[in-house]
């Protein structure tokens, strides 16, 4: 369902994208090219902050946001997607947050007032909490990363991790295309 917000923001929706019948676009969003939003995904840019501002909600291009995936901000606060970035079954984006290009974000994970950058691995059920992570870097299952992380801790981005998150990326888009070639056969 493509809806505006109570301020009378409607999302922006690239025509090559797909979204499925059962997920929730509200308010100022903008959903670019080639984007898979799966099965009762909630997008929700409708928090305005004190001075009625709101900043958008930004899905790059390429990216998917798979299966019941919340993606929301507090208090107007921007929250920007990458390209080829992959947001798994489940998980919450709660903004202030920015993610990179070619990131992939695990099922149940949580990211919330952080920066994800370029690149990054963050596996399911992991929490990232108010802080920056580099690009190339990569979060354990379970983990939860903040501010008083030390990053030197945490490893790089594997070849087969960054070949896992391209796969993934490269599947979604193939779908994009599938859904659009049948979405009006029902």
């Amino acid at each position: 369902m493509i809806r505006k917000n109570p301020r009378g923001d409607v999302p922006q929706i690239h025509p090559d994208a797909f979204i499925d019948p059962t997920a929730i676009i509200c308010g100022l969003v903008i959903v670019e090219e080639n984007v898979f939003i799966g099965p009762y995904a909630v997008i929700r840019a409708d928090e305005v902050d004190a001075n009625n501002h709101i900043e958008p909600i930004i899905i790059g291009a390429h990216s998917n946001i798979q299966d019941g995936v919340v993606i929301h901000s507090k208090s107007g606060a921007k929250v920007s997607i990458g390209q080829r970035t992959s947001i798994a079954h489940r998980a919450i984006v709660h903004g202030p947050c920015s993610v990179g290009s070619g990131v992939f974000i695990g099922f149940n994970s949580v990211l919330f007032n952080c920066t994800v950058e370029t690149g990054c691995v963050v596996r399911h059920n992991a929490v990232v909490d108010g802080c920056h992570l580099p690009a190339g870097f990569y979060v354990r299952s379970t983990e939860r990363i903040g501010a008083e992380t030390d990053l030197t801790s945490l490893p790089q981005v594997s070849v087969a991790a960054s070949e896992f998150s391209e796969d993934v990326a490269r599947t979604n888009n193939e779908l994009v295309m599938g859904y659009k070639r049948i979405q009006n056969e029902f």
